[in-house]
């Protein structure tokens, strides 16, 4: 797992421009690139499913544990970890209600469904 750097997450962080795309089992085609909500806690770098567990790119990160996004008008090939520690989940729920207040989609996303569907994307570091 490769680090982020502070420029990097500065401008996640900034933005609501995030798309991801997990690779199919060949490893060398992706999915279609799906826009979600990220936010970044630490230095690191957090997505949830809206559909929970069931998400179908949700389900083929997980699988597949590769993938690309778009962020930030960037490009970048990531991994993808899923989050269980609670109290990081805290965390997280609290970014996202400092990123995304006043949303009407917000309760939903730290809901329980989206909340056990928490990843964490790092940059990708080995690309062959």
């Amino acid at each position: 797992m490769a680090s982020w750097s502070p420029q990097e997450v500065a401008r996640i962080a900034g933005t609501d421009d995030f798309h991801v795309a997990p690779y199919h089992p060949d490893g060398k085609t992706t999915g279609t690139l799906t826009w979600i909500w990220s936010v970044v806690v630490d230095g690191r770098v957090f997505v949830r499913a809206w559909s929970g567990t069931r998400g179908r790119w949700y389900r083929s990160a997980i699988a597949q544990k590769v993938g690309r996004i778009t962020a930030a008008g960037a490009v970048y090939e990531v991994e993808f970890a899923p989050i269980t520690d609670e109290a990081l989940n805290e965390r997280i729920d609290a970014a996202y209600h400092q990123k995304y207040a006043g949303s009407p989609y917000l309760p939903p996303m730290v809901a329980a469904g989206p909340r056990a569907a928490t990843v964490e994307v790092t940059l990708r570091t080995n690309t062959v």
